[in-house]
C-alpha cells in the first residue's frame, strides 16, 4: 500500500459507460474518473486510459455519449469494464439508438448525456475529455452503480 492509498480507497465515485463514435467505427467502456467541472457553462470531464480500445475512438470523435446505470445494471457494466472492443462487438449485445452527431445511446440506463468534446487533457495514464452538453434523458430509477459495486469487474485492458 502506497501513502496515497489512504486516500483513493476512501472514494467511491459513480461509475458511467462513456460510448464513442467516429469514423464508422463503435466504442464504448466503463469509467470511474468523471465529474462535472464547470456549473456556468455545464461541463464535464472524463477520464479515458490510453490503454483502452475506446481510446483510439474518442480522441477521433467529435462528441461522447456518458451513461449511468443502477446497481441492477452490474452485467451491462461488466460487459463495458470487462470486455475489451479489440475482440467483442459489445454493441450487439446491448440496445442502443443513434443519437446527437452519430453518438451511440445506451438503452434503459438510468440517466445520460451527449457531449461535444471542447478539448482534451493528458493527465498521464488518461486523457481527460472535457465534454458541454447537448443532448440528456434518463429512465431506470435505483441507486447508482458505484465503484464498490464493480470491483468484482477484471479489466478488458491495464490501466
Amino acid at each position: 500500500m502506497t501513502d496515497i492509498d489512504t486516500f483513493t480507497d476512501r472514494l467511491n465515485p459513480d461509475m458511467c459507460v462513456v460510448t464513442a463514435s467516429a469514423g464508422g467505427r463503435w466504442a464504448g467502456c466503463l469509467v470511474g474518473f468523471f465529474c462535472q467541472c464547470s456549473i456556468q457553462p455545464a461541463r464535464f470531464a472524463v477520464w479515458i486510459s490510453k490503454a483502452n480500445h475506446t481510446y483510439d475512438i474518442a480522441r477521433r470523435a467529435d462528441c461522447l455519449a456518458v451513461h449511468l446505470l443502477t446497481r441492477e445494471q452490474h452485467e451491462l457494466a461488466e460487459l463495458f469494464g470487462g470486455r475489451t472492443g479489440d475482440r467483442t462487438d459489445k454493441f450487439a449485445r446491448t440496445p442502443w439508438t443513434q443519437g446527437y452527431g452519430g453518438s451511440v445511446i445506451l438503452d434503459e440506463v438510468a440517466a445520460w448525456f451527449v457531449g461535444t468534446v471542447e478539448s482534451h487533457i493528458d493527465g498521464g495514464d488518461h486523457v481527460g475529455f472535457v465534454l458541454a452538453p447537448v443532448q440528456w434523458g434518463g429512465g431506470t430509477d435505483g441507486p447508482l452503480l458505484r465503484l464498490r459495486d464493480a470491483l468484482d469487474i477484471d479489466p478488458g485492458h491495464p490501466a
